[in-house]
């Protein structure tokens, strides 16, 4: 007779195996104190989920946690959710951030670090949820906490481990353009995905992750740390993506690889002169980039930092992180790619539910042991995002004759500039191939009659001198015109949201203040001149200098006005890409002043200057008055 096939593991079998396998190899570590073994994890796993039980949780209790980033957010996470649902949320959130999520899972059971997230306690006390606060003690060893008693305990829940087909893990998504929805993820699709992850890895007990990614989130949670447990590895649980200390926790823990996401490794790179001083033997196997596109010119320089493939990942909450990755060596990895599917099917749609085939462009929609079976309590949700048994992703994408994946854009983040479609994704990857830029993150503004308008916010390096009109010349090398932002703002850090990943539909609030002009005076007969013409044709009541064109209104059509009369006044040439490349009153006034045949207008200034008022006003009649020797009709 045939071996029967096992069924699929729980979260807590997961840890159970390895430490029947390897019961004193270290699971968990972190900066200044002692590592877990596997055999550690799994008795506070155990732990964790008998004190629940004892205070009535139940496999199907919600259970919010709030704890710092750390081994204690790891294995409590496990613990949680050996016996009920976890629902790991950020420590960062304000009091009416935590009511309004305490409220939308119907938590009943909140976990904080005493002392820490007073605002989560404070909305769980409102709320009438049990508070259970833990002491978090740097003497015990990574991930060792005990769960206190409830002040008002129920009865004790009988001993029901969940099903692996229950949910274990309930997130939000980000709600940047809509209000979050829950997903709610069973141990049957995070221990799939892990497995999976660890599988295109090649991850193996000799391995240790360096997990820099929040652990209330996805990537962090499965990405790195299920994945490196599922493989037998260890897992270095840090505070966070701090990097002033990055290459001070490889000096301690020589991990072979971390994952993050783009942004965290640009400041990597910004950091890296410190690494071989920091770790000069050290050498990673590989480095992970996920959760957003990894700009060819940021792999390149993290490659040349590290001396390590850099493999860019596909992943979203919806598929328990990974959908898709580039292989390790020897086989090809493609930058600019997400690799290929692995972890769950992929295939592109049109508009109209159709296979799209290799080179053409479709939506991305995926299937797989990973993926969601829908969101919660969200049935007009859940009929948009599913077509017959494929969940649609949102991205755009093509696929080449080789399968690699390519992501075109997110549809949602698409800017219609004027019925032209840009990608933001394209616009940054043109702005980092400019020596200055260290950051960039193109983003859509509302326009009175393009509907949106495309502005881009910048980090230049450090030392390096750069100004906007420099960096939207350079893009007219690399793009279409109207791909050009109208507008490009200097920042110190790009806004992003807790993990690490920029939210392109918020930036435009969170900069309007950068995108603001003060108000300056035109100068100069040239100014003075064309902020008339932009005024006359766009309908306001005045132009400063350095006011943008697009951003008062403009459009193409109001731009072709505006050139023609230009043309007309003063010579200039009648280019349509004119107002793109040049779209305040300075700039164009420079061009005007370069213009030979404007020369006639400077000198009409100066004559007029010099003339006194009475010489003027005579000139004036005179020039209204007709030509009395001329036939009638022949006036000028």
């Amino acid at each position: 007779m045939p071996p029967q096939p096992c069924p699929p593991d729980t979260l807590s079998d997961l840890i159970r195996r390895q430490a029947e396998a390897q019961p004193d190899a270290v699971a968990l570590c972190a900066p200044g104190r002692r590592s877990s073994s596997y055999a550690d994890l799994a008795a506070q796993v155990a732990g964790t989920g008998a004190a629940l039980r004892a205070l009535g949780v139940t496999p199907a209790t919600r259970v919010a946690v709030v704890l710092p980033n750390g081994p204690e957010m790891a294995s409590a996470f496990l613990g949680v959710a050996s016996a009920a649902v976890c629902a790991p949320l950020n420590p960062g959130f304000r009091a009416a951030e935590f009511r309004y999520y305490l409220e939308d899972l119907g938590a009943r059971v909140l976990v904080r670090a005493r002392g820490h997230a007073e605002a989560a306690a404070e909305a769980a006390r409102e709320r009438g949820v049990t508070l259970l606060e833990v002491d978090i003690d740097p003497a015990h060893a990574a991930g060792r906490f005990v769960l206190p008693p409830a002040e008002t305990p129920a009865g004790p829940a009988a001993v029901v481990p969940p099903a692996h087909d229950a949910v274990a893990l309930i997130l939000h998504t980000s709600g940047t353009t809509a209000r979050p929805k829950i997903v709610p993820l069973t141990h049957a699709n995070l221990v799939a995905s892990a497995r999976h992850i660890a599988g295109h890895l090649a991850l193996t007990p000799s391995d240790r992750a360096l997990n820099v990614m929040p652990l209330f989130h996805i990537h962090g949670l499965v990405g790195t740390l299920l994945a490196t447990l599922a493989s037998g590895g260890s897992v270095v649980c840090t505070p966070g993506a701090r990097e002033s200390a990055f290459f001070d926790w490889v000096a301690a823990f020589e991990p072979t690889w971390y994952s993050a996401v783009p942004t965290v490794h640009q400041a990597i790179v910004a950091m890296g002169a410190r690494y071989r001083d920091a770790a000069p033997g050290h050498v990673f196997r590989f480095v992970r980039s996920s959760s957003a596109a990894l700009p060819p010119r940021t792999l390149a320089e993290l490659e040349a930092l590290t001396g390590a493939p850099v493999v860019e990942a596909y992943g979203m909450t919806e598929a328990a992180h990974q959908m898709a990755c580039n292989p390790l060596p020897p086989r090809v990895r493609k930058p600019g790619s997400v690799g290929l599917p692995s972890g769950a099917e992929i295939a592109l749609m049109d508009a109209a539910g159709r296979r799209v085939g290799p080179g053409a462009t479709g939506e991305i929609v995926i299937r797989g042991p990973g993926v969601m079976s829908g969101y919660e309590n969200r049935p007009e949700a859940n009929a948009a995002a599913f077509v017959d048994g494929w969940f649609r992703t949102g991205d755009e994408g093509r696929f080449d004759a080789d399968g690699y994946l390519f992501i075109t854009g997110r549809l949602k983040e698409m800017v219609n500039r004027g019925g032209e479609k840009v990608s933001p994704r394209e616009i940054d990857e043109a702005l980092l191939e400019h020596p200055a830029v260290a950051q960039a993150a193109a983003f859509a503004v509302p326009h009175a009659s393009l509907g949106e308008d495309l502005a881009a916010a910048v980090v230049a390096r450090p030392g390096v001198a750069v100004d906007e009109g420099t960096l939207r010349e350079s893009l007219f090398g690399r793009l279409a015109a109207f791909k050009v932002p109208s507008r490009i703002v200097f920042v110190d850090e790009i806004p992003k949201g807790a993990t690490g990943k920029v939210q392109r539909s918020a930036l435009h609030e969170r900069l309007a203040d950068r995108l603001a002009q003060a108000y300056v005076a035109p100068a100069g007969v040239a100014e003075v001149s064309i902020a008339g013409v932009v005024a006359e044709v766009l309908g306001v009541a005045e132009i400063g200098r350095h006011d943008n064109f697009f951003a008062l209104g403009g459009d193409s059509l109001s731009g072709a006005r505006v050139i023609a009369r230009l043309h007309a006044m003063f010579g200039v040439g009648a280019d349509p890409t004119l107002l793109f490349r040049h779209p305040t009153v300075a700039a164009l006034a420079a061009i005007v002043d370069a213009t030979p045949a404007a020369a006639t207008l400077a000198e009409l200034a100066a004559e007029i200057d010099a003339m006194s008022d009475e010489d003027v006003a005579r000139a004036l009649a005179e020039a209204e008055t007709p030509d009395r020797g001329s036939p009638p009709g022949d006036a000028p």
